[in-house]
């Protein structure tokens, strides 16, 4: 690798970090504790809120109307009158205050919000203050007594500051980079609530985090329990760990614990962003009592003071902002362009992108691409054709000792496919080795004879004695956790791991290795965001032992430069709410006494995020409006008609288009030399010939297979943007002035807008740019032989498709392009191009004026029709923002509800309600229905559980023949799911009858019912496809479901069903699916 050597010299020059400290200014004021009286009762009035909203629709009707500068006094007065104690009240006001920026709105600036305080600090973060509207800021008092936690290291400035606030007994949100050091400002909470004899709860995002934190807290403080869906030890602990769900099912039910806890801490909360669990945060943050005081832990998001400012609006006390992007080991970033020999350091430590750097790799990647363009191995996804760049680039790492290292990989059977590549690699010694199998020995020493005999087990450990290993959710969650306790002890120097391994384990390395810039996210290939990136590079470089971190990203395929940038030096994802209404929600809340779902609504983050917008949306709405006033078109109307003669033409091709462009139409006609018409992304190639075509395979999971093809064209492009091939997204074609170079592109099928009737002879070396530029001649003789209007294939007389759909489609845009040819807009165009044939010495200077005044009357129409429809889209957001969002979804819940007699019409909780109020690890109305309608009354245990499975498994897998005594009760449960899903169509409600009933998989019901008769575990993988881990994860979350059933039938009243329940949760918890977590 020729550029290795200068790149890893560069790692004897002296460490800087780059990072520029912040030095913030403020200023401080005296004031007052905020009141700390209860606001539970407050929030009961609904007739203040009633009020408030009242006067914020009177509000906002005047700014629609354009009168804000001239607000109603008496409404002004209304407002200050009605300042409501309330909470209730304030939702509505305090929300309207918010949103009026005195900047962009005027007339508002009277109204309080909350107070922003900056406060001065002396290192690399800045510290920020939000406190309620009616408080004043002071100052934080230093500490006067011994601190509650002592550290044998020098803490960095964020440390302080934020410790400083919670000696102070303030709520503090820490926004910091992976591996900087937040655990610290974690564990001084917990000390000081143990000094004070108060209880604190430590949460986390998934259960693994909350072991691995039980087992480091438990070490630590000794006085720690555990809460979690699989493992409950030590509950009556001064510090519990517990996932957020638990704590969000302790505040429904009103648990005693709620009445003695000062702290909470949220770890990871920036994982408040995730679609799916994102909601359980924001129930938990807003349910939890005003008296208690909160540590918010997260990686580093742009709008974390808007977050702050939320949880003020909340619980009316002040919450502080510490921010900082100090790295203490700041981060190399380099480039390998697959097919190379070297790496290309594209973001130094100081945080300067280096273009030339970057355009060289480009440079390097787009010929190695042309020289292996025939190889079928580069053109399949999925598969690891990258694997002997991997392998080189760690054995260089090796040689320059810069392991461990941490290769991340978007597929999980990618990185066992890349670990077997390793089979010549050793990174141990022998003392190393005998540790590993210490290790390993005792951890499966918790398993039985049987199960450590599995093929499973068995072959991790040859890997592991080397060095090597493997982590991602498919694995033994016992041979995960060897790994990860084998990793921290720096055994495994090299780790092919899936990017959860960057959720929240403290596991960092020298250096980061990405096999791929680009992911399958379950719809399509796309490239990594700038969050995911920072994310998993942020594991490259230990803190106290590297000076730098290495990170390295294999680029397989074109990308542009603002992509790189985008990705590699892009801002951290911000945190936006994923509130989102579920009848579990909504039926808790109608049975807790106080609040509503309305409440729940209206103290969302997602509502407070959209109240927080309305300022920019009002000034977009005015800028839009103001903009489309300055319009005047001549001739609008017969404009207008042409343009929607040109819709329906443009429509109608594409219609024809998609017929046309079927494989099984189109691939016969795909000969070498066929002249194609080319536009991708918007961007018209023109005429190309083309060379070739292949099937590319896109296997995003082991199930679901992609056929698409890929066409190989000789394009014309812009020389400009010849440095970005061969990716066509970053080609540009030639323009008027530029008469462009011909190269070979891919380009995929649907790129292919009109196929031509005209094949040309092509050179037989086109890989010469000789041989290129002449069939480009030949090109270009062609178009102008037919004036640049190539004949196309007919699809019905020349392709014979036929489709009677096409030839509807057909006959209708033969009749709109004859009326769109005449049109008399297009009749005095073409007349006067004739005058200025015919006049050309006469009148010539002003036809021409003639004609383009024709387009740009049409181009201006265009234009009013796009401002039109931003206009439209603008008001509707700012009508949403002022709006209670999700209300109608809720009202429609609501009558779901009342429908299956879930609750009356006056949103009275039944009995029915009350038992779905049980269950919330899966679909809660479903599996109501099915025990109020018998169909659980006559399975068996084993059968229980098998077909509760169809609830917990969400990958996708092959589909097995079932019994006929599983397949009943299968099409039972199918039935009553078309029910629900019709009851919530009525109530106007969309959903895909389809696609909910298939959302319940019944894929692991014949293994569920094997283990639950006796099978061996060894016996039971034989029966799927499925991951080993991904089999005992469904298990462990049906055992929590099965507890849940159990409840529900107690709940019920049905001891038969209830003791069923409890020996199919028997049955399943056994052998290797419930070994305990080595971290417990």
């Amino acid at each position: 690798m020729e550029d290795d050597m200068d790149l890893f010299d560069a790692f004897d020059e002296p460490s800087s970090s780059g990072i520029q400290r912040q030095h913030v200014q403020g200023s401080s004021a005296s004031g007052s504790k905020p009141d700390s009286r209860s606001r539970k009762e407050q929030k009961l009035s609904k007739r203040t809120s009633h009020q408030a909203r009242d006067i914020a629709d009177e509000l906002m009707q005047q700014l629609a109307q354009g009168k804000a500068t001239e607000i109603d006094a008496n409404l002004m007065q209304k407002m200050n009158r009605d300042e409501m104690d309330t909470d209730s009240g304030n939702i509505q006001m305090k929300k309207v205050k918010r949103s009026a920026s005195t900047e962009e709105i005027p007339g508002l600036d009277t109204h309080p919000r909350n107070n922003i305080e900056v406060v001065d600090t002396v290192g690399n973060c800045t510290h920020e203050v939000v406190l309620p509207s009616k408080m004043n800021y002071i100052p934080l008092a230093p500490r006067t007594t011994s601190p509650a936690k002592m550290y044998p290291f020098q803490l960095d400035a964020f440390q302080k500051e934020a410790i400083t606030c919670i000696d102070n007994s303030h709520s503090v949100l820490v926004s910091a980079h992976t591996s900087a050091g937040k655990t610290v400002v974690a564990l001084y909470a917990i000390a000081m609530s143990l000094r004070d004899k108060q209880r604190v709860i430590y949460t986390s995002p998934i259960k693994a985090l909350s072991n691995q934190k039980y087992r480091e807290l438990e070490e630590e403080f000794g006085d720690v329990g555990l809460m979690t869906g699989d493992n409950t030890l030590n509950p009556n602990a001064s510090c519990i760990v517990m996932t957020t769900e638990i704590l969000r099912s302790m505040l429904y039910r009103g648990s005693e614990i709620m009445r003695e806890v000062g702290w909470v801490i949220f770890d990871e909360i920036h994982y408040m962003r995730d679609k799916e669990r994102g909601v359980v945060w924001e129930e938990t943050i807003i349910l939890l009592p005003d008296t208690v005081h909160y540590v918010f832990l997260s990686a580093t998001i742009p709008n974390a003071r808007q977050f702050a400012d939320w949880v003020v609006y909340l619980h009316q006390q002040p919450v502080h902002v510490i921010y900082t992007e100090y790295r203490p080991v700041p981060l190399q970033h380099f480039v390998y362009p697959s097919g190379g020999f070297g790496l290309y350091e594209v973001v130094n430590m100081q945080g300067l992108f280096r273009e030339d750097k970057f355009n060289e790799a480009m440079s390097i990647l787009s010929s190695s691409i042309d020289t292996s363009r025939n190889k079928n191995d580069r053109r399949r996804r999925g598969g690891t054709s990258g694997a002997p760049h991997v392998v080189n680039i760690i054995r260089t790492l090796k040689e320059r000792d810069m392991i461990p290292v941490i290769i991340f990989s978007f597929s999980r059977r990618e990185c066992e496919s890349y670990a077997t590549q390793m089979i010549n690699m050793d990174f141990n010694s022998e003392d190393d080795k005998c540790k590993v199998k210490e290790i390993f020995v005792n951890a499966i020493s918790l398993l039985s004879e049987q199960d450590r005999k599995l093929p499973e087990i068995g072959r991790v450990l040859p890997l592991l004695l080397r060095g090597i290993g493997v982590h991602h959710s498919g694995l033994l969650p016992i041979v995960k956790e060897v790994i990860e306790i084998l990793f921290g002890e720096g055994l495994i120097k090299t780790l092919f791991a899936t990017e959860t391994f960057a959720m929240g384990l403290n596991m960092p390395a020298r250096t980061v290795l990405f096999t791929s810039a680009r992911k399958f996210d379950g719809k399509d290939y796309r490239w990594i965001t700038s969050g995911e990136y920072i994310q998993m590079s942020g594991r490259a470089g230990r803190r106290g032992k590297d000076d730098r971190g290495l990170v390295i990203l294999i680029v397989d395929q074109q990308m542009g430069e603002d992509v790189a940038k985008q990705i590699i030096k892009g801002a951290p994802d911000p945190l936006n709410s994923q509130f989102r209404l579920t009848y579990n929600m909504v039926l808790n809340l109608l049975r807790v006494e106080g609040i509503n779902p309305e409440f729940m609504l209206e103290n969302s983050f997602y509502q407070f995020q959209n109240y927080d917008s309305l300022p920019r949306l009002y000034k977009v709405v005015e800028e839009k409006k103001k903009e489309l006033a300055t319009f005047k078109i001549d001739k609008e109307t017969e404009v207008a008609g042409y343009y929607q003669l040109e819709k329906q033409v443009d429509s109608l091709k594409k219609d024809v288009k998609e017929i046309v462009m079927k494989p099984k139409y189109i691939v016969s006609f795909l000969q070498a030399g066929r002249m194609l018409h080319v536009i991708s992304n918007d961007k018209d190639f023109g005429w190309a010939a083309l060379l070739d075509f292949h099937k590319k395979v896109d296997q995003g999971t082991s199930v679901d297979v992609n056929i698409t093809y890929v066409l190989d064209m000789l394009l014309v492009v812009s020389e400009a943007s010849v440095k970005n091939l061969p990716d066509v997204m970053c080609l540009r074609p030639a323009g008027s002035n530029d008469k462009g170079t011909a190269h070979i592109v891919s380009v995929a099928l649907n790129c292919i807008c009109e196929i031509s009737a005209v094949r040309i002879k092509l050179p037989k070396n086109l890989k010469t740019s000789e041989g290129r530029h002449s069939a480009y001649m030949v090109m270009k003789e062609v178009l102008k032989r037919f004036d640049g209007v190539l004949p196309l294939l007919d699809p019905l007389n020349d392709m014979k498709i036929s489709e009677p759909v096409l030839q509807d489609k057909v006959l209708k845009l033969q009749a709109y392009e004859k009326r769109k040819n005449d049109h008399p807009l297009r009749q005095v165009y073409f007349e006067l191009l004739v005058l200025v044939i015919i006049n050309l010495f006469f009148s010539l200077q002003e036809n021409f004026r003639s004609m383009k005044d024709f387009e740009e009357i049409h181009s201006k129409y265009e234009k009013k029709l796009e401002l039109e429809a931003e206009l439209k889209v603008a008001k509707t957001e700012l009508k949403k923002a002022q709006s209670l969002l999700q209300l109608d979804e809720l009202k429609c819940r609501k009558r779901v509800l009342r429908r299956l007699q879930y609750c009356d019409q006056n949103d009275v909780i039944t009995h029915k309600g009350r038992v779905s109020c049980e269950i919330s690890a899966a679909d809660e109305l479903l599996l109501t229905e099915m025990m109020f309608g018998g169909v659980f009354t006559e399975l068996s245990p084993p059968q229980l559980a098998a077909l509760l499975s169809c609830f917990v498994f969400e990958e996708k897998a092959n589909a097995t023949k079932l019994a006929d005594d599983l397949s009943g009760c299968l099409r039972a449960m199918q039935e009553y799911a078309r029910r629900i899903a019709r009851v919530t169509k009525e109530s106007k409600i969309e959903i895909d009858e389809e696609k909910y009933v298939a959302s319940f998989k019944p894929h692991l019901m014949d293994v569920v019912y094997s283990w639950c008769t006796g099978a061996s575990f060894a016996e039971i993988l034989k029966k799927s496809d499925v991951f080993e881990g991904s089999i005992i994860r469904c298990m462990r979350r049906l055992e929590e479901l099965l507890r849940e059933m159990v409840g529900a039938s107690k709940a019920i009243g049905n001891s038969d069903l209830q003791e069923n329940f409890e020996k199919a949760r028997m049955l399943l918890k056994r052998d290797i699916v419930f070994t305990a977590s080595l971290y417990l």
